[in-house]
């Protein structure tokens, strides 16, 4: 494997319309037959006006939220959970066929980005092994390991596929490919040379920006020390080309100054941050509480296990932690609608999901309720919490004995799994279209791996 086609893998971005043939993209339908026709799922609901304590989602046999009520539904199955029922989790920012691994250990701080990706430590643990996997997997195994991954942790949308098989089709939604009938985001992961034919995509995607046709372009920025000129410079790079506007989203900005935050605030640009992979790659974050002052949105993302953390729901942990340090405490719910609501309205899908209600695909988690607060409940949730995942009304993960009362007979078989100690269910057979052959389960997908690759990273660990 050429070390040329593991640059391919790790720059490529979504440059280009998806043309994807599929009628059906992901999700715009529930799988046929996948849930009972008609379920109300119970518990404390978090919704847009507050904690619905004793409330009940509604989803109807097409996959969308009915209604959220308080009142207990007659002549449907209902779902008594005892838990925070949430919108699914939005990761905004991630490298999923990178997530196969274990955290890496740098051996030292970075200034920037750029030196790590040339040290050979990075090489031997992360670069070599994925140039071998490219060249010896089926083509998206290693994204829909990373999809189980997320899946699991109560996450239903991310950011950073590299582009679509349909042979293996995304297990979650991808925010930055296409989705409920449109491709209206593109990612690049460096700002284009000049000269280049990345340059050439840049100039297309900025003209269907301006034509709103593209209402989200996600690209990697000044990724380093606050001091690093080179990391800084990007920005001014941004700017000269005319890519500063308000479907951009900058992924990192930790070299960002409050000057230019003050810029991004007046183009309605928008900020991803992943403060685990910043802090430890370089020691240092994104002076987060710089960018909410001026006015930025911002949203999270996981970023990469070799760098980052094991789950959105770690990331938002250490998020809450680094704005108190920088003398912007964060509130719980605050906290929780920068995953689900506010990072919609980053993705330019506010339409569609970060919120339960009716009308909507009913992405909907479930979590063990261990706090009074229900708000404080997902702040401090790990993965192991997770009681059920719904997508588009099909439940995809969950307890053995809950998936029993949601699914429909004939349904799609599902997979055993034991996840920190609790016995769960697993589907990973989605499908927008007939398969000629089934989808391949995780064991299937651990094994193809773990043959190549026997440190493979871990999923309930």
């Amino acid at each position: 494997m050429s070390p040329d086609r593991f640059e391919a893998a790790y720059r490529a971005g979504v440059v280009e319309e998806d043309a994807s043939a599929l009628t059906a993209p992901r999700h715009d339908r529930p799988r046929v037959a996948a849930a009972v026709e008609g379920l109300a799922v119970g518990g404390c609901v978090l919704t847009s006006d507050g904690a619905l304590e004793g409330g009940y989602v509604v989803i109807g046999g097409d996959g969308a939220i009915a209604s959220v009520q308080s009142a207990r539904p007659e002549a449907m199955a209902v779902l008594e959970t005892g838990g925070v029922v949430v919108p699914g989790l939005i990761d905004l920012h991630g490298h999923p066929e990178f997530n196969v691994f274990s955290a890496w250990e740098p051996p030292r701080l970075f200034t920037n980005r750029y030196q790590w990706r040339a040290s050979d430590l990075y090489l031997q643990l992360v670069r070599d092994p994925q140039s071998r996997l490219l060249g010896a997997l089926a083509p998206g195994t290693q994204r829909r390991y990373a999809e189980i991954r997320a899946l699991v942790g109560g996450v239903t949308a991310i950011q950073g596929a590299n582009g679509r098989d349909p042979d293996n089709e995304a297990l979650v939604r991808n925010v930055d490919l296409r989705i409920f009938g449109a491709h209206q985001a593109r990612a690049m992961v460096d700002l284009p040379a000049d000269g280049t034919p990345d340059l050439e995509h840049l100039h297309a995607i900025l003209a269907l920006i301006a034509t709103g046709d593209v209402t989200a372009f996600y690209v990697h920025l000044a990724e380093g020390q606050r001091d690093d000129q080179t990391a800084g410079a990007e920005f001014d790079r941004l700017v000269a080309l005319g890519a500063l506007t308000p479907a951009t989203v900058v992924i990192h900005g930790s070299a960002l100054t409050p000057a230019q935050f003050g810029l991004m605030a007046e183009a309605r640009a928008k900020l991803v941050w992943s403060p685990q992979s910043n802090l430890r790659l370089y020691g240092q974050t994104t002076d987060v509480a710089a960018a909410q002052a001026a006015g930025v949105a911002v949203g999270l993302g996981a970023d990469w296990l070799p760098s980052g953390s094991q789950s959105l729901l770690g990331e938002m942990k250490v998020a809450r932690r680094v704005l108190a340090d920088q003398g912007r405490p964060i509130t719980a719910r605050q906290l929780v609608e920068m995953v689900t609501v506010g990072a919609a309205h980053i993705a330019g899908l506010d339409a569609h999901i970060g919120v339960l209600q009716a009308g909507r695909p009913a992405d909907v988690v479930v979590l063990e309720r261990r706090y009074a607060d229900p708000w404080e409940n997902v702040a401090g949730a790990e993965p192991a919490w997770v009681e059920m995942v719904m997508i588009g009304g099909d439940p995809v993960y969950g307890r053995s004995d809950w998936m029993a009362k949601v699914r429909a007979d004939g349904a799609v078989p599902l997979e055993r799994v034991v996840a920190w100690g609790k016995r769960m269910l697993l589907d990973t057979g989605y499908s927008a279209e007939p398969a000629a052959t089934p989808a391949p389960t995780l064991a299937q997908i651990r094994a193809d791996i773990l043959a190549q690759y026997p440190q493979l990273g871990p999923i309930f660990a």
